[in-house]
C-alpha cells in the first residue's frame, strides 16, 4: 500500500531524493597531506593549501579516488574512466579560497542502483544519479565567545563523497531505509565510517509532494541532516508544510531549509541557488582525472563481501530472512556472528547471538566492537550445548556467570558444578525418590490424570537442581510410570 499524507483536499503523494555527503576514510585530505583525525585541537591539521595561502597547488590524494571506485562499484554504478574537477565559487568565512574544488558536469561515479529493505520485507530499488568528490569547507563556531565567531580549519580539505539519489522515495521510512543501506555498504567497504554524530555523513533531503498522477511539483531542501530519524522526521514536517501551502491557494518555491529538531519543523535559510549562481568552471590547477581499467578490475577484485551477498549466503545456511537481515545490518555483527557459527550449527548460533547477547548489549549498554562475552566464548558455550554437557536453561546460567566473570564456560561449568547429568541410573534414583514423595500422585497418574506427567518432570529437574538432561528425565519419567 502506497503512503500518502492526507490534506484537506485529499491524499497527497511524497516525493524524496537524498544527498548524501560520506566523508571518505583516508590518513590525508583530499588535495593536501594533512591529517584528518577527528577531534584533534582547532586549527591543527590544517595545511597551507587547507588555508588558502596563495600559489599552493592541490596534489590529488589517490587513496581518495580510490575510495570513490570502490563505492562506485559497491553501488552497483559505472564508474567514469575520465572525469574532471571544477571550482564552485561562493564566499563564506570557512572557505578561505573563496570556492570549493568539486566535480558538476564531470562526475567519477555515474548511475547505480541499490535494493532497500522495509519493515514489512518488501523491498525497492533506488536509483542512484552520481557520485562526485569534493573537499569539506571548514568549521565556523558561533558559541566560544560572545560578539565572535570562531573558525576551525580542520575539517578544510577534507575528502568528501557526494552520493546523489534519484527522487524515487516515496515515503519517510524508504528515506530512512535508503540512508541505512547506503551507510551499510560504506562501512562494509571501509570507505566512510558512518559516524553521524561526527558529522563524517550527513544528507541534504529534498522534498516535494503531489497528486496521484501529477508531475513533479517544486522541491525544497532540507540541508545537513545528521541522523537516519531525523530525515524521516524531516521529510514527514517539510511534506507537511508544503501540503499546507499548496492547499492553502499559495506557492511552494525553492529554497534551503534547515529542520529545528527542537520544535519538529523547518525553517527557511536562503533561496535555492542554481549551477549559475556558483560560476562553475574547471579546475585550472587540476588535469582531469584519468583512470586506467585494470585499476579499477584490480580494486573490484579486493572488495570485501557486500551485505546483500552476505545475507544470501546465511540464508543459504539456514537462517531466516529476518535474522540474516538483522546479523548483516552492522559488519561488525556479522564477523562476530561468523566467528560464534563456525563449524557449528548456524540457526543455533544465530539464536544465540540475536537473542541473548543483543539482550545483554542492550542491558549493559554495550555494543559488538566492545562485547561483554568473546565471540570465542559464546562459540564455546554452543559447543557445551551441542555435546549435552549443558542443558538450554543450565546454558543460561552459565551465559549470565561470562557475563559478569568475563570466564569462559568450561571454567564456570567446572567452578560451579553445573555439567548436565546424562547418567541413566542417577536420573533413575532421583524419580524413584520424587515418585515415592508422592504415592498419591503416582496413584491418580496411573488412574489416568495424564497431566500430571508434567509434575513429576518439575519434581525431577527441581530436585537434580536442572542439570538433569531434559530428554533423559522426560524418558526415565514415562518408563517409571509405566511399571
Amino acid at each position: 500500500m502506497s503512503y500518502t499524507i492526507e490534506g484537506r483536499t485529499g491524499p497527497w503523494e511524497l516525493v524524496i531524493g537524498l544527498e548524501i555527503h560520506a566523508q571518505v576514510i583516508s590518513q590525508a585530505k583530499l588535495f593536501s597531506g594533512a591529517a584528518t583525525e577527528f577531534g584533534a585541537a582547532p586549527n591543527s591539521q590544517v595545511s597551507f593549501i587547507d588555508a588558502g595561502f596563495p600559489g599552493m597547488l592541490p596534489v590529488i590524494n589517490e587513496e581518495c579516488v580510490a575510495q570513490a571506485v570502490r563505492t562506485g562499484l559497491g553501488l552497483n554504478a559505472q564508474v567514469n574512466l575520465w572525469s574532471r574537477f571544477d571550482r564552485k565559487n561562493y564566499f563564506y568565512a570557512d572557505l578561505p579560497q573563496g570556492y570549493q574544488i568539486s566535480q558538476f558536469a564531470h562526475p567519477i561515479i555515474g548511475e547505480g542502483a541499490v535494493e532497500i529493505t522495509l519493515a514489512d520485507g518488501a523491498t525497492k530499488t533506488i536509483g542512484i544519479t552520481r557520485l562526485h568528490l569534493e573537499q569539506d569547507a571548514g568549521k565556523s563556531l558561533h558559541d566560544q565567545h560572545a560578539t565572535k565567531s570562531f573558525i576551525d580549519l580542520n575539517r578544510s580539505g577534507v575528502a568528501l563523497m557526494e552520493i546523489v539519489s534519484e527522487p524515487d522515495m516515496r515515503s519517510p521510512e524508504e528515506a530512512g531505509a535508503y540512508l541505512t543501506k547506503i551507510r551499510q555498504i560504506l562501512r562494509y567497504l571501509g570507505t566512510c565510517d558512518g559516524n553521524m554524530d561526527e558529522g563524517s555523513m550527513r544528507a541534504d533531503v529534498n522534498v516535494s509532494v503531489r497528486k496521484a498522477g501529477e508531475g513533479f511539483r517544486t522541491r525544497c531542501e532540507v540541508k545537513n541532516v545528521n541522523s537516519i530519524r531525523f530525515v524521516m522526521q524531516a521529510v514527514e514536517a517539510e511534506a507537511r508544510r508544503q501540503i499546507e501551502v499548496w492547499e492553502a491557494g499559495e506557492e511552494v518555491f525553492q529554497e534551503t531549509r534547515l529542520f529545528d529538531t527542537a520544535r519538529g519543523i523547518t525553517r527557511s535559510m536562503r533561496s535555492k541557488e542554481d549551477a549559475h549562481d556558483y560560476r562553475y568552471f574547471p579546475e585550472p590547477d587540476l588535469p582531469p582525472l584519468v583512470l586506467e581499467q585494470d585499476w579499477v578490475e584490480a580494486l573490484k577484485a579486493a572488495l570485501p563481501e557486500l551485505p546483500d551477498v552476505r545475507r544470501a549466503r546465511y540464508v543459504a545456511m539456514g537462517l531466516s530472512p529476518y535474522d540474516a537481515h538483522v546479523l548483516t545490518l552492522e559488519k561488525e555483527t556479522a564477523v562476530f556472528f561468523e566467528t560464534v557459527a563456525k563449524g557449528r550449527d548456524a540457526k543455533l548460533a544465530a539464536n544465540w547471538v540475536t537473542g541473548d547477547f543483543f539482550a545483554a548489549l542492550n542491558r549493559l549498554k554495550r555494543d559488538v566492537a566492545d562485547p561483554p562475552v568473546t565471540a570465542e566464548n559464546l562459540g564455546a558455550l554452543l559447543d557445551l550445548i551441542s555435546d549435552k554437557t549443558l542443558s538450554g536453561s543450565l546454558a543460561k546460567q552459565v551465559f549470565e556467570a561470562m557475563l559478569e566473570t568475563g570466564k569462559a564456560p568450561g571454567e564456570i561449568v567446572e567452578e560451579r558444578g553445573l555439567k548436565q547429568v546424562t547418567d541413566t541410573g542417577a536420573i533413575e534414583a532421583v524419580v524413584a525418590q520424587v515418585m515415592e514423595a508422592n504415592a498419591d500422585k503416582v496413584a491418580e497418574y496411573r488412574s489416568g490424570k495424564d497431566k500430571l506427567f508434567g509434575f513429576f518432570v518439575g519434581q525431577t529437574m527441581k530436585a537434580m537442581q536442572g542439570k538433569g538432561n531434559p530428554a533423559l528425565v522426560n524418558e526415565v519419567v514415562k518408563a517409571k510410570l509405566s511399571e
